[in-house]
């Protein structure tokens, strides 16, 4: 049975989520190590794992497999997902597959690395726009009824 993800912590898509999961009548996990209110919703389950690091994310990778989809703005949990065989959207709508997550994980240790080497180097990145909401909500739905077929 298809059960969808959220990697919590700074997902700026919970309650866009929680509507399609509504929808499909799919269950949600909300991971994180706390601070989130949780949902009346009766297909929501917030789960609240202890602090530390990458705990929620070795939460998710532990349970997410074929059928399951999972929200998630961290590469390496994506690409541990990917493997399982779970289908992975970023929080942009941007589906992370078999056949990308190779180069978005090269593309990471770059830029990370490129930062490293350059105490200057500011991040910062763009900001979340409505059009990233709106492509999020459509690649959610596809990628849900995909995950639902037998």
């Amino acid at each position: 049975m298809t059960a969808l993800y959220i990697d919590a912590d700074a997902c700026p898509v919970k309650a866009e989520a929680e509507k399609v999961a509504t929808r499909h009548k799919v269950r949600m996990f909300v991971v994180s190590n706390g601070g989130l209110r949780p949902s009346a919703n009766p297909y929501v389950e917030t789960v609240i794992v202890p602090d530390g690091p990458d705990v929620a994310d070795m939460w998710i990778a532990d349970r997410a497999g074929p059928g399951d989809v999972v929200v998630t703005g961290d590469i390496p949990l994506a690409a541990k997902c990917v493997e399982a065989g779970a289908r992975v959207l970023k929080h942009n709508g941007e589906a992370l597959t078999a056949a990308n997550i190779g180069n978005v994980l090269a593309t990471r240790d770059l830029m990370a690395d490129l930062r490293a080497a350059d105490p200057f180097r500011q991040g910062g990145g763009k900001g979340f726009t409505k059009a990233d909401r709106s492509r999020f909500l459509e690649a959610l739905e596809r990628e849900l009824r995909t995950a639902q077929r037998p």
